[in-house]
């Protein structure tokens, strides 16, 4: 075995061994998280329906995603940027349940809750103020001192400031997009088919976009030091 093949199998064996660790370590926690965001709600709406409704059977259906997200924030006891959109998020789809309507408007309703953050987002670079920077702050704080110095140290850097830019445009464009596909299912899919295609849809785009965006800020973040390093030589 070559030198090259010998360190490409040590990382691909790294890798894998990262992905294997943390599939232990979360993976109780995305099963029940799975459970509680795409079962439950199918499986309320399908037994509740029949006695009170399409729409009395969307709101059960609705009613575990928001406990275990306001369940979640509790436990975790934190409020920053990334916390007050979710519960601007969920503030705004209990309006939509309780606003009226039937169920198709009241589907549309919630998915104006995701088009709205990524109008947030877009905004936010439109101002030149990119949300991501803002999110990238708040993380790093609650971690360590120690991190949130580094990024800060890494704020001024063109590179560091244009992958803020792009992240945060990639968000906004990824979450209208996701409203905009999600829109297209309530119009063609029943409601049981809507109820579990739309989370899976969500949880597909959001994960892609988070995955993204680690691998992205990971790569623009060695070639900023790398830059900050030569400049000082």
């Amino acid at each position: 075995m070559s030198p090259m093949t010998h360190t490409r199998a040590s990382v691909a064996e790294t890798r894998l061994g990262r992905a294997l660790a943390w599939a232990t370590r979360n993976g109780p926690s995305a099963l029940a998280e799975a459970a509680v965001n795409i079962a439950l709600p199918y499986l309320l709406f399908t037994l509740i329906k029949p006695s009170v409704g399409s729409v009395g059977g969307l709101m059960a259906g609705a009613a575990p995603p928001l406990g275990w997200t306001l369940f979640q924030l509790t436990r975790h006891r934190r409020i920053d940027v990334l916390s007050l959109l979710v519960l601007g998020g969920i503030a705004a789809s209990l309006i939509a349940f309780f606003g009226g309507g039937g169920a198709r408007f009241l589907q549309l309703r919630e998915q104006l809750v995701i088009a709205l953050i990524g109008v947030v987002f877009l905004t936010s670079a439109a101002i030149g103020k990119p949300l991501i920077s803002q999110l990238a702050r708040a993380r790093t704080r609650r971690r360590s001192t120690e991190e949130a110095r580094a990024l800060e140290a890494l704020q001024s850097s063109p590179i560091v400031r244009r992958a803020m830019m792009v992240m945060t445009l990639a968000w906004g464009v990824g979450l209208v997009a996701e409203a905009a596909l999600t829109v297209v299912l309530v119009f063609t899919l029943t409601i049981p088919q809507y109820l579990l295609a739309s989370p899976i849809l969500g949880y597909g785009s959001i994960g892609g976009l988070t995955a993204w965006t680690f691998w992205y800020a990971r790569r623009r973040i060695v070639a900023a030091r790398a830059a900050i390093s030569a400049s000082a030589r």
